[in-house]
């Protein structure tokens, strides 16, 4: 496990405090203005008031970051041009990726299209900012042995459930995001070790996820109640990601050799389930449902062998 810190204070001053170049990471899920109640706030201000909110603290942010850091950041429809326009036009950011974050299940609207998805700017401070693409990568619906059997490159569009409130890990908080989402993002663009940082830090799941990913985190929040409950949520035994993309959970087509077969469940188990323990009775339906009853036993046999390696680990 790694520090983990939380500063109850508003991100402005706190941000102000942090020195130059010394974080490695920043993903941000500020308030969207559009009204909602935070509990000791709402986040309803005039249109230039929120740009010049914004403009200071994407500002603090730029300035922390290491030169090979990256910021992920959460925005609605709104306001997101304009952050995009503050990232690379007067902060000189590079542009990565503009990432969709599809869901199932939204605001219902009878005039107009339903809103399912959310956006998420990547940028980075240099062109030589880090990205793990092994740490995230997905399972391929066919097997080639001459192509990359760890998996392919998940894409910019990301399938992740909400964080429904009959979820156990559901927290007191109207916009709190699922950990397999924040979990990619961190896998993506930083190491062990190095250091993350949410400015707005709501209900924890950022840090929740560094906590279990070996990171370093700092989180700042102005409402205390949603601090103490964070706080709770940290001490709170970890039993997986409360949400996965779907895509983990596919089982190769084509993979006919047993002894292939074998060895893909062993790598397919610490590839794409680490911190997905409470998903393994689902994969294990799914490779019986492909290959049938016989196979079953050795997909149980690996989950059972990696819960070994990693108590013995934590132990050491």
């Amino acid at each position: 496990m790694s520090d983990t810190e939380i500063i109850t204070g508003n991100a402005l001053t706190e941000l102000a405090r942090l020195k130059t170049e010394t974080i490695d990471l920043v993903i941000a899920d500020p308030p969207y203005n559009l009204g909602k109640n935070y509990g000791n706030n709402h986040d309803i201000q005039g249109f230039e008031e929120y740009l010049s909110f914004s403009r200071h603290w994407l500002r603090e942010t730029h300035r922390i970051l290491k030169p090979n850091g990256t910021l992920y950041v959460f925005m609605g429809f709104r306001f997101i041009a304009y952050l995009y326009d503050i990232l690379e036009r007067d902060l000189g950011m590079f542009f990565n990726n503009w990432i969709v974050w599809h869901y199932t299940q939204g605001i219902g609207k009878t005039k107009g299209f339903s809103p399912r998805h959310d956006d998420i700017l990547m940028f980075t401070k240099s062109e030589k900012a880090k990205f793990n693409l092994d740490a995230i990568r997905v399972p391929q619906k066919y097997y080639r042995e001459r192509n990359n059997m760890r998996g392919a490159n998940p894409g910019d569009v990301w399938e992740f459930s909400h964080v429904h409130y009959c979820n156990e890990n559901r927290q007191n908080h109207p916009t709190q995001k699922p950990e397999g989402l924040i979990e990619r993002m961190i896998l993506a663009s930083s190491d062990a070790g190095d250091i993350v940082i949410d400015p707005f830090s709501g209900s924890g799941t950022t840090l929740r996820v560094c906590q279990q990913l070996d990171r370093h985190a700092i989180g700042i929040e102005i409402n205390p109640d949603y601090v103490a409950n964070t706080k709770v949520r940290l001490s709170q035994p970890f039993e997986g990601f409360d949400s996965i993309d779907p895509r983990m959970k596919r089982v190769p087509l084509d993979l006919r050799q047993a002894e292939i077969r074998a060895e893909y469940f062993e790598n397919h188990k610490k590839w794409f389930l680490g911190h997905h323990e409470n998903t393994l009775a689902e994969f294990e339906k799914a490779v019986v449902s492909v290959y049938g009853q016989q196979d079953k036993g050795s997909a149980r046999q690996v989950s059972l062998f990696e819960r070994t390696e990693q108590k013995a680990s934590q132990q050491n």
